[in-house]
């Protein structure tokens, strides 16, 4: 068993808190513990998500990003050994924190093998940037952008067309449009961060198109077929530029019986071994995320198709509708 990762950065005041209290009402059928890093002697934060669960730590008096690296591992150590475990972890940073030191952490092979990194995603301050717009030239500002898969803009309503668009255009600088969305009152769908836990996986031998979300498709795929290891890095690539997310398990016809787990979030893509087991017959299943509208489920099970070998036989016979 695993338990993924979601780590929340962003500026103070930024909305963290509310994006996490959001995750926790409408968890996407998942128990989620939450981490709360907040900066100085009064747990205002925790104190703030003390109504939506009773899965709160906190992590008081310092910074996780360094004072209190060692106190986040043994936290997530011991969530690890609750009976019940939860299905899924939030870790909200402090405002003052860089998240590239808890990354690093949270990378170690040891660490991920059982709680593995879902996510990165920054929480950014429309209204805050507007007033401020060589914010983008802070170092922590640029670090928090930088280390994020996935940024969620923020209050929004409170800025006019042209602000909106200035703040953009920073943003823009820092990470592509695609990876950047706008949030209403932390209202974010829990599958656009957490592709782990939750709900049940697509059965095998299916694909099916469907809606994640009112905002968000998702597509599956299988093949009972080991994939080219270069014909689905090359199907990928074709792909990911329309998607927010992917994952799902491979097996490569160059590495016969090594089961791996394949992740793409924002521009970050990782295939790694994995012992966790699939359907029988089934090589690799795959699903794909994202926005309504720009994703062809036909075209994308087509060129996932393209990356199993000649002579294969096809992956299934029905394709999304």
């Amino acid at each position: 068993m695993t338990i993924p990762i979601v780590l929340v950065a962003g500026f103070l005041g930024a909305g963290k808190t509310t994006l996490v209290n959001g995750l926790l009402r409408e968890p996407g059928g998942r128990r989620i513990a939450a981490i709360v890093n907040d900066f100085g002697a009064i747990d205002v934060d925790a104190a703030l998500l003390g109504a939506s669960g009773d899965g709160i730590v906190s992590l008081r008096n310092g910074c996780i990003c360094c004072s209190l690296q060692g106190d986040l591992l043994r936290t997530l150590a011991t969530l690890l050994r609750r009976e019940p475990a939860p299905d899924a972890i939030v870790i909200e940073t402090s405002g003052a924190s860089d998240p590239a030191e808890i990354v690093r952490s949270l990378l170690d092979p040891v660490v991920h093998a059982e709680m593995p990194l879902d996510t990165v995603v920054t929480v950014v301050d429309a209204r805050h940037l507007a007033d401020r717009p060589a914010l983008v030239d802070d170092p922590l500002w640029r670090s928090q952008i930088d280390a994020a898969d996935l940024c969620l803009l923020t209050k929004t309503d409170l800025v006019g067309p042209g602000e909106l668009a200035s703040v953009r255009a920073g943003l823009a600088r820092r990470r592509p449009a695609s990876l950047v969305f706008d949030v209403v009152d932390g209202d974010v769908a829990s599958d656009l961060l957490f592709f782990r836990g939750g709900h049940a996986p697509a059965p095998a031998g299916r694909r099916r198109s469907g809606v994640a979300s009112d905002r968000f498709e998702s597509v599956s795929w299988t093949s009972d077929r080991p994939l080219s290891l270069a014909r689905f890095q090359a199907a990928i690539a074709q792909l990911s530029p329309r998607l927010v997310r992917a994952k799902g398990f491979v097996t490569f016809a160059e590495r016969p019986g090594e089961r791996m787990l394949f992740q793409l979030v924002g521009a970050r893509a990782t295939i790694a071994p994995t012992i966790v087991p699939d359907a029988a017959g089934v090589a690799a299943r795959l699903v794909l995320i994202a926005e309504l509208g720009r994703l062809d489920p036909r075209a994308a099970a087509a060129t996932l198709d393209a990356a199993v070998p000649a002579g294969a036989a096809a992956p299934c016979p029905d394709h999304p509708r």
